[in-house]
């Protein structure tokens, strides 16, 4: 609930877009990141969406604290190809089980940057948009089905909720003396029950939510609409800027000779 007013207290320009637009911008940027593997075109893509971060009031700081697992999963992802690609070039680095070499650096850091290429727009996109406006724009421009969108919406704002759960029952069970303190294994088995814990209870909120849902008659019948769903000139100027940070990387990348089909 925090999370929804301080969106709608969120003036930024990326915030008014269309969240129609929003989504093909990073589908297309997605999709140019998925055809190649080479570091340059995730450089050039990166380094555009992060100069749109102050247009979707964003800091740094806030990209750290809702994306760090996406940013630890491109690192350790980035290391794990470097490991096991096939080496080609001067060997930099030789622990007798597994080795690096200039080849495999380029192509760990390439899918590193790419990884953080393809998940920062997604970032963006849920950070700056109304889980309400996006179901407004699914159900009225896209034409989707009612109950498909509503799920949508409920599974939408039940994130920030299951977010502060795991707070709550991690307090609690700290509270009792389960998980502060022991082994490693100690700690790991204390974080599978926690995760146990948020899971019975999203089941539990999930079918809560359903059975309310259906009693109020949400997804039944002909629906009117509390706030209509447009299109501005401000959606057109955002498809051009994701067609351009999508032209310039591939340009890029063709430029210096870098890049490379994944299939090849």
């Amino acid at each position: 609930m925090r999370d929804a007013l301080t969106l709608r207290g969120n003036h930024a320009l990326l915030t008014r877009a269309n969240p129609l637009a929003k989504f093909a911008v990073v589908f297309l940027i997605t999709l140019v990141l998925a055809l190649s593997i080479d570091w340059v075109s995730a450089t050039t893509a990166l380094v555009a969406e992060l100069a749109l971060f102050p247009l979707a009031g964003l800091t740094l700081r806030l990209l750290w604290q809702r994306g760090w697992p996406l940013i630890i999963a491109a690192a350790l992802g980035g290391w794990s190809t470097a490991i096991v690609a096939a080496d080609s070039g001067a060997v930099l680095l030789d622990v007798g089980i597994w080795s690096i070499s200039e080849g495999s650096l380029q192509l760990g850091i390439g899918f590193m940057l790419r990884g953080l290429a393809i998940a920062l727009p997604a970032i963006l996109l849920m950070t700056c948009t109304d889980p309400t406006d996006l179901a407004d724009a699914l159900a009225q421009k896209a034409r989707l089905p009612h109950r498909f969108v509503l799920g949508t919406l409920a599974a939408m704002r039940l994130v920030g909720l299951m977010a502060e759960e795991w707070q709550t029952i991690g307090m609690a069970r700290r509270a009792r003396g389960v998980g502060s303190q022991g082994s490693p294994l100690q700690r790991l088995r204390a974080t599978l029950g926690q995760s146990f814990g948020l899971l019975v209870q999203a089941i539990r909120r999930a079918s809560r939510l359903a059975i309310t849902m259906e009693a109020r008659g949400f997804g039944a019948g002909q629906r009117t609409w509390a706030r209509e769903s447009t299109y501005s000139p401000l959606d057109a100027w955002v498809l051009v800027g994701g067609v351009l940070i999508a032209a310039t990387a591939v340009v890029a990348a063709a430029g210096m000779g870098t890049w490379n089909f994944v299939w090849r």
